[in-house]
């Protein structure tokens, strides 16, 4: 098969449709995309929310429950164990097949109706406040969390205790403000780290133990700015620097961030026992293209957050996927296509379905078969009447295109494309039926955070009852108990932006999609790698050389 070139009906820019998406396109049956790889990755995000947490009740019993879904939503909310439970039945919802109608017009008409769970979430205790989070315990203000303890302010990150602010990262304990770091203790301020102990301010750094402000380092101790001290000298000088200083903490900030542009040597990129592959980010994978984030998959492309997928295409948030493409959230499918927040088999327009089979344009479903628009159908009939609508789909245009923008489940401006793709606008969300949040969260019912005294020292405990002013966002937020107490034990200045700016800061050092020439530092081969030339950084080596002289 050749490569096309085509032209992105939404971008308009230019894009290629590569050999290998072709074999896939064909082997999985799906449409070649009119869409670029980063318009498609847009649209699959209006199904994913990253919003605000905020308090509702269920339009089922009236029971309060804490949700990251919209205060307006076009759709009923039920908490999660009456969402699952016997008290009402999708099926009770189904519809006919109205051929003189579109049928995206149908199923989002069926959509609407058919209640979502106020979060996701499974085994967890004492995780109100959480969203996406899993046999987790007693954490707050965290998304897409497995196995973590006594952490707030996380996102994406697995077997964390007593830490805050983490993003991205495993197995910490007692960490702070941490970007991909792995199995470390006491780790703070860090990036890109794994097997360190009672460090601040490091940034690839392997298996090191009190060490300040380094970089590149392997197997040491009692290092500052990556000069060997005594484990006296060491002591002493760290008594000098004043993290309890908000301020001095912001100049630390920037010296590693300075340190990032001028110092520190970069790897093309991030994958780790990869082989056959173009991406970013990838663990354990074999023949991926165009992959990012991604774990212990083959022959998959086009495709951002997820794991265990073979023979996938154009992917978002999947996991334990076979030969299914132009998906988003599904889990567990094989031969799934154009579906979002589904796990089953050879089905396709489905949405929050669970262990379907055969089943086409569904919503809400568990454990059916043989289902159009939530009705109910013997096999032969299923087949005639689905071939029927995708026959009546392709007359229209419609059949191969992902869930328009109109079924997405969030406002734009508050789902993971926005995370992703910061620059889009309102305008652009409406002109193709999605929806955008009017909602004014700023507040001025607080006291400014950048009011607050310069050291934690110099604070009380009773700062945790006052309402705060982000100075970037205006969002109000508050310093918890636990965080203060965190904060003071540490002796760590406290924060003064809104917890999801926070976030958000960290996640944008691994949103870039694409890659950029440059030359290796050290060998002068011409690589692709994935830092944005606005980033700064000088020194960026090939993966040969990233391994003889760092690694």
């Amino acid at each position: 098969m050749n490569q096309e070139t085509k032209n992105c009906i939404d971008c308009k820019n230019e894009f290629e449709i590569d050999s290998g998406d072709l074999v896939l396109y064909e082997k999985i049956g799906l449409k070649i995309p009119e869409q670029c790889f980063f318009c498609r990755i847009k649209q699959y995000s209006a199904f994913w929310v990253f919003g605000k947490f905020r308090k509702g009740v269920s339009n089922l019993s009236g029971e309060s429950l804490i949700t990251v879904l919209p205060s307006s939503p076009r759709y009923p909310i039920y908490t999660s164990h009456e969402w699952w439970g016997d008290a009402w039945d999708p099926m009770t919802f189904g519809q006919d097949y109205n051929s003189s109608r579109p049928f995206f017009d149908q199923l989002k008409e069926l959509q609407e109706k058919i209640p979502r769970p106020h979060q996701v979430s499974s085994k967890s205790t004492n995780c109100d406040w959480c969203d996406d989070s899993w046999d987790s315990k007693n954490c707050y203000l965290c998304r897409s969390i497995l196995k973590c303890e006594n952490t707030s302010y996380g996102y994406r990150i697995i077997e964390t205790k007593d830490s805050f602010d983490i993003v991205y990262s495993f197995n910490l304990q007692n960490s702070y403000n941490c970007l991909l770091c792995y199995n470390s203790f006491n780790l703070n301020f860090s990036e890109n780290s794994k097997d360190c102990i009672d460090s601040y301010f490091l940034f690839d750094c392997r298996n090191c133990q009190n060490c300040f402000m380094c970089w590149n380092l392997r197997n040491k101790q009692y290092c500052i700015r990556n000069k060997q001290y005594t484990k006296e000298a060491y002591e002493q000088e760290l008594k000098n620097i004043k993290l309890d200083s908000y301020e001095n903490v912001e100049n630390l900030k920037n010296e590693l961030e300075n340190m990032l542009k001028n110092e520190a040597v970069h790897r093309e990129n991030f994958n780790l026992k990869t082989t056959n592959s173009i991406g970013n980010y990838m663990t354990n994978c074999d023949k991926c293209v165009n992959v990012f984030s991604w774990e212990n998959s083959q022959n998959s492309r086009n495709s951002l957050r997820g794991l265990n997928t073979k023979d996938c295409i154009d992917q978002l948030g999947c996991w334990n996927n076979e030969i299914s493409g132009d998906n988003s959230c599904v889990t567990g499918g094989y031969e799934i296509k154009h579906s979002s927040w589904s796990d089953g088999r050879y089905s396709e327009y489905i949405d929050l379905c669970i262990e379907v089979e055969h089943c086409f344009g569904c919503v809400g479903l568990r454990k059916k078969k043989y289902c159009i628009l939530n009705k109910q159908y013997e096999k032969e009939e299923y087949e005639i009447l689905k071939d029927k609508i995708i026959k009546d789909m392709e007359k229209r245009g419609e059949y191969g295109k992902y869930l328009p923008y109109s079924m997405g489940i969030c406002d734009y401006n508050l789902s993971n494309g926005f995370v992703y793709f910061p620059q889009t606008t309102k305008e652009e969300i409406i002109k193709k039926g999605g929806y955008w949040s009017e909602e004014n969260l700023s507040s001025k019912d607080g006291i400014s955070s950048a009011k607050l005294p310069d050291s934690i020292l110099d604070t009380k405990p009773e700062i945790t009852s006052q309402a705060l002013i982000c100075p970037e966002t205006h969002y109000r937020f508050n310093i918890s108990q636990d965080e203060y107490e965190f904060h003071k034990n540490k002796n760590f200045a406290l924060p003064r932006i809104h917890f999801d700016l926070r976030i958000l800061k960290k996640v944008k050092k691994i949103t870039a999609l694409r890659g950029y020439p440059y030359q290796c530092i050290y060998c002068s081969k011409n690589i692709n790698a994935y830092y944005p030339p606005e980033w700064g950084y000088q020194k960026i080596a090939c993966e040969d050389c990233y391994k003889k002289n760092i690694a």
